[in-house]
């Protein structure tokens, strides 16, 4: 009988999963939480989507449409950063078993980045997260170590809008971004585009309780919720301790409410590294 994955804050991640988080820029891990484990994080989670917990500002957004829209017409609920407005999540299992996982992919010295929620409203059709890599949101560092965790809170399926990559991108150069709706200000959503005559795309459906593990390089979007159901994702992003040190010495949080705009600067630390 094998050993059990989950053990504790622990969860064993295989040989071969990791050579394919690094060959395909991500990988999808079976039962990162039980159902009873996920339940006591789900409670909370419903608090941030019945706004019963605060947000400010534009951390509370839609990130299928533009930041004019009411809450009510949101098509793709985004928290950003919620352990900052609600401290009791933080160091929960699941950023506890998250850190274990980045701990076997990338050695120690990693760190959370930012954390996120990512829900869609049921029968959104334009629940879409259009094509793009994390890397565009950010600058560039030296130390380039990354793994973002995805939390599935439901089945994530091809009919309410699962995850899709596009394996290997990461080891391309950075896509051209541009904003999708009018300029940073008006949409925080940057996109690029992608090919499927020349892309390889490939869906990623998972059960509740699994998890993705992406590089910020590699291409990936998701579809709108064709279902009766919400399709919600918690996003724990991890980068090398002293990249985010040099982040937040420039000012940049990952707040939306943050004024500081990254989109010129990618480009130019890109074209600086060759």
């Amino acid at each position: 009988m094998s050993a059990p994955r989950r053990n504790g804050p622990h969860y064993s991640v295989s040989a071969d999963e990791r050579a394919r988080f690094f060959r395909d820029g991500f990988v999808h891990l079976e039962g990162v939480l039980s159902d009873d484990e996920l339940a006591a994080i789900e409670r909370d989670y419903d608090r941030f989507l019945r706004r019963e917990i605060a947000v400010p500002g534009k951390d509370l957004c839609d990130m299928s449409g533009d930041y004019s829209r009411t809450f009510e017409q949101y098509s793709i609920v985004n928290v950003m950063l919620p352990r900052r407005y609600y401290p009791a999540w933080v160091g929960n299992l699941y950023e506890q078993r998250a850190a274990s996982i980045v701990e076997q992919l990338h050695g120690a010295g990693m760190a959370i980045d930012y954390d996120q929620l990512l829900a869609k409203r049921p029968f959104k059709d334009d629940a879409v997260f259009e094509w793009h890599q994390d890397q565009a949101y950010w600058p560039v560092f030296p130390d380039s170590r990354t793994a973002t965790c995805w939390l599935a809170i439901d089945d994530s399926t091809l009919e309410n809008g699962c995850m899709r990559f596009v394996p290997g991108s990461h080891t391309q150069p950075l896509r051209p971004h541009h904003p999708l709706k009018g300029d940073r200000g008006e949409s925080h959503t940057l996109c690029c585009d992608v090919d499927p005559a020349r892309d390889e795309i490939r869906p990623m459906p998972i059960r509740r309780g699994d998890i993705t593990v992406h590089n910020e390089r590699v291409l990936h979007g998701s579809g709108g919720n064709r279902t009766a159901g919400w399709r919600r994702a918690y996003i724990v992003a991890f980068r090398a301790q002293r990249t985010i040190e040099e982040e937040r010495r420039l000012g940049f949080t990952h707040s939306h409410n943050d004024e500081r705009k990254v989109l010129e600067s990618v480009g130019t630390r890109e074209t600086q590294r060759g």
